[in-house]
This record gives structure tokens, C-alpha cells and sequence, in this order.
């Protein structure tokens, strides 16, 4: 028996109210996991557009802003 069926079986031998509260964990968990994977590749591409910029001069100074906060 594999992982996946033994949460089915001990899930199916509970009340159905606590059946499903373990969707909603089980459903939290994955969003939880995509949010964190979203928020990965998002570091990660950004990382990767600026790479080489860090030791690039900057073309504008302080002086040039018009508006400050």
C-alpha cells in the first residue's frame, strides 16, 4: 500500500465531519505549496533578469527626481 492510499483508508475510517476537515487541511497544504512555488520561480526569474546589472553604473542621481517622499 503506497502513501497516497493509506491517508485514503485512514481518512475514509473517520467521521465524515472530520473527513473534512482533512480535505481542507489537505487542500490548504497545497495551496500553500503552489503559493511557495509561485514565489520561487518569481525570486528566481527576477535574479535572473538583474544578473550582470549589480556592477553597473547608475545613469541618474539623486538630483534627478523631481518628486520625493
Amino acid at each position: 500500500m503506497n502513501l497516497s492510499e493509506k491517508i485514503s483508508a485512514t481518512a475514509a475510517s473517520l467521521p465524515e465531519s472530520k473527513q473534512q476537515e482533512v480535505l481542507d487541511f489537505v487542500e490548504y497544504l497545497k495551496l500553500k505549496t503552489e503559493k511557495e512555488e509561485s514565489s520561487n520561480w518569481n525570486s528566481f526569474s527576477i535574479t535572473s533578469a538583474m544578473r550582470g546589472m549589480e556592477n553597473e553604473d547608475s545613469t541618474y542621481a539623486v538630483s534627478d527626481l523631481k518628486e520625493t517622499y
